[in-house]
C-alpha cells in the first residue's frame, strides 16, 4: 500500500482508442460528472478537460501512440497526467460488479481506481524532443530485429521440407550465405549457376573463405543431384526470404548507427558503457526506456524491469520466492543476457556468477542473479551520471 495522497479536484479516466476515446470524470465525493465518447481531436479533448474542471487529474491506459494526443492536450491545459498500466486496469475491473467489457466500463474503472487507489498510477514524465526521437528510433530498431528473426526462421522450414541435409549446411546468420541464396536461390539454383559464378558471389562479393564456400557448394550439388524434383516455388521463396533477412539486418544496423550518433556525448549513455557487460544496445535501451529520476531506489527499478523476485506467503505456509513474470520484458532480457559476457571473468560480477553456480544455481538463474546485482550499479550510474569503477 502506498501513502495516502490528497484527492485531486476530479479525475478523468480515458479509455483511449484510435478514432475516439471514452472519457469518464469522477468528483472527489465519488459522483460521476460525465461518461461520454470523445473524438480523438484536440477540440473535443479540450472540451472534456474543461468540463472536468481545472486541475483535474488525467489518467490514460496508453500513454503513447493512440493516447499521445490526450497526454499532449492535458499537458497544454496544465493538468497532471498519469498512466494506469493495462494489467492493473484489468485486475481492477474484476473488483467492479459489472461483468461486461465495454469502453464505458473501462473508462469508469480507470477513473475510480485513480481516485481511490492513486498509488497504482505511474506519472507520465515529459519527454524532451530528442528523447522522443531516440525512443522512436529504438522502437523501429526493435521492430527490424524482430522481423529479421521471424524471417530467419522461415528459410529453415522451407529448406527442411526440401532437403534436411542442405538445410543443415545453411547458416541463416551468415551474411555471405544469405547473399548467395538471395542471388542464386536454393540448391538447384546454386548448381545451375555453376562453381565459377557461385564463388564470385560468395568469395569476391561477400568475402567468404574458400573452405566454407566449398562446403556449401558440395552440399548444394549433393542436394540437387539427389533425384528429388526441382520446385520453382522453393527457389523463389529462398530468394525472397534471404533478401528479406538481409534487408532487415541492414535496417537494424543503420538504425543502430543513428541511435549511436544521437547518443554521442550523452553523459548517462557514456557512463553506462563503463559498466561491465553493458554495450551500446543495452545502454541505449536504458537511456531510452528508463528515467532514473522517477525511481526512488534500485528496488523500484528492479520491479519495473521484472528483475525483482516475488515473495509468496499465505497463512502459516512457508515463505518462498519465485521469478517475476511482469516488468518490461524486452529490457529484462537485455539486462539478463548481456551478463553472458561476464561469465568466466575475474571482475566483481564474474566472481558473483561463479559463487551462484557454486551454490547450485542453474546457468539462467545465475545470470538473473548477476543482472539483479548489476542493476544496483546501473541505477547509481544513471542517477549520478558518473562512470563505474571496480571496487
Amino acid at each position: 500500500m502506498g501513502k495516502k495522497e490528497k484527492a485531486p479536484a476530479a479525475v478523468v479516466g480515458f479509455d483511449v482508442g484510435k478514432s475516439s476515446h471514452r472519457a469518464c470524470a469522477v468528483a472527489p465525493d465519488g459522483a460521476a460528472l460525465f461518461n461520454r465518447e470523445v473524438a480523438n481531436r484536440p477540440g473535443e479533448i479540450d472540451r472534456a478537460l474543461a468540463d472536468a474542471g481545472p486541475g483535474a487529474r488525467v489518467v490514460v491506459d496508453q500513454k503513447r501512440n493512440i493516447g499521445a494526443l490526450v497526454v499532449a492536450r492535458a499537458r497544454a491545459a496544465g493538468n497532471p497526467v498519469f498512466y494506469l498500466p493495462g494489467i492493473a486496469m484489468k485486475k481492477a475491473r474484476d473488483m467492479f460488479p459489472a461483468t461486461a467489457k465495454t469502453d464505458e466500463i473501462d473508462a469508469e474503472v480507470i477513473a475510480r481506481t485513480a481516485m481511490g487507489m492513486p498509488w497504482t498510477l505511474r506519472e507520465v514524465a515529459e519527454e524532451a524532443p530528442s528523447t522522443t526521437a531516440l525512443r522512436m528510433l529504438a522502437s523501429q530498431r526493435d521492430f527490424a530485429v524482430r522481423s529479421r528473426t521471424k524471417a530467419a526462421n522461415r528459410p529453415r522450414a522451407v529448406l527442411l521440407e526440401a532437403d534436411p541435409a542442405f538445410e543443415a549446411a545453411v547458416d541463416p546468420s551468415s551474411r555471405w550465405q544469405l547473399a548467395v541464396l538471395a542471388e542464386l536461390g536454393g540448391a538447384f539454383g546454386i548448381r545451375a549457376a555453376g562453381l565459377r559464378r557461385f564463388r564470385s558471389v560468395a568469395e569476391r562479393s561477400c568475402g567468404a573463405r574458400r573452405e566454407a564456400a566449398d562446403r556449401l557448394w558440395a552440399a548444394a550439388v549433393a542436394s540437387a543431384s539427389s533425384g528429388r524434383p526441382e520446385l520453382a516455388a522453393e527457389s523463389e521463396l529462398v530468394r525472397s526470404l534471404a533478401a528479406r533477412i538481409l534487408s532487415d539486418g541492414g535496417e537494424a544496423a543503420r538504425l543502430d548507427g543513428l541511435i549511436s550518433d544521437s547518443l554521442a556525448g550523452d553523459e548517462t549513455y557514456e557512463a553506462l558503457l563503463t559498466v561491465p557487460g553493458v554495450g551500446p544496445r543495452t545502454a541505449a535501451a536504458l537511456v531510452t526506456l528508463v528515467d532514473a529520476s522517477l525511481f526512488r531506489s534500485h528496488d523500484e527499478l528492479a520491479a519495473y524491469t521484472g528483475l525483482a523476485p516475488c515473495n509468496r506467503q499465505s497463512g502459516t505456509s512457508l515463505n518462498s520466492t519465485s521469478p517475476s513474470r511482469g516488468g518490461n520484458r524486452g529490457l529484462k532480457n537485455l539486462l539478463v543476457y548481456s551478463c553472458t559476457s561476464l561469465v568466466g571473468t575475474k571482475g566483481r560480477f564474474g566472481r558473483y556468477y561463479a559463487e551462484c553456480r557454486a551454490r547450485g544455481m542453474r546457468h539462467n538463474k545465475a545470470l538473473k542473479a548477476v543482472a539483479r546485482k548489476r542493476l544496483k550499479v546501473i541505477f547509481a550510474v544513471m542517477r549520478d551520471r558518473v562512470p563505474y569503477r571496480e571496487g
